[in-house]
């Protein structure tokens, strides 16, 4: 079974505060291309321009500092057919070292299931959303996580002109990070395989992802 963990990515739609909304449009129409192709041959060509911050996405080690892996240097064995497991968090303010410190993290994708993105699309999305608390990332980064993900705003909490704790230790040790996710309340707690692949983009440490678990 394969199980859909992306938010879907719309014109107009706000993922973080501050950040520009896509854009997507046509380059070429269907009505255009005749004038292109044989009769009877229509195509549509799209244009979407975007915050590379959007939707349900990976940051990658470039994001956070400057001589790290950018996309399309990031290792792609750490990115997919990760084995998984699911740490369960809804209700909580955050997510503590005693919700983590029991489980074998040790070459998984750790998706952290808040509960939060039934606010996503919403204002309360916003405001006093779960996060990982620092002594928990600092844990997880020591025990060789292989990738970190959140149905949640942000990995660290996010005060104005705060530091970012989970991303600054977790790029660090070259743990790729997914954020915005959804649906993690639909995954058993381990026992699948994780998957989230951006684009090979030069010069970029951050790009939308299709995030999916296969279930067996």
């Amino acid at each position: 079974m394969i199980v859909e963990l992306s938010h879907r990515i719309t014109h107009g739609m706000v993922t973080y505060p501050g950040i520009p909304a896509p854009e997507i449009g046509v380059h070429l129409s269907r009505e255009d291309s005749k004038q292109v192709y044989a009769p009877g041959t229509e195509f549509t060509i799209g244009m979407i321009t975007l915050a590379t911050n959007t939707g349900t996405y990976v940051d990658t080690p470039f994001h956070r500092y400057p001589d790290g892996s950018d996309l399309s240097e990031f290792p792609l064995d750490r990115l997919v057919d990760l084995p998984g497991l699911v740490v369960r968090a809804e209700g909580l303010p955050s997510v503590g070292l005693d919700l983590v410190k029991d489980r074998e993290v040790y070459g998984k994708a750790v998706l952290l299931h808040t509960g939060w993105d039934r606010h996503f699309g919403t204002e309360d999305y916003f405001a006093g959303h779960p996060y990982l608390e620092p002594e928990a990332a600092g844990w997880l980064a020591e025990q060789g996580a292989a990738l970190v993900g959140i149905d949640s705003l942000n990995m660290d909490a996010t005060p104005p002109r705060g530091e970012r704790p989970a991303h600054t230790r977790f790029l660090a040790a070259g743990i790729p990070l997914v954020e915005h996710m959804t649906g993690l309340g639909t995954l058993p707690d381990d026992g699948f395989r994780f998957h989230a692949a951006p684009p090979m983009i030069a010069g970029l440490g951050t790009f939308p992802v299709r995030a999916y678990a296969i279930v067996p």
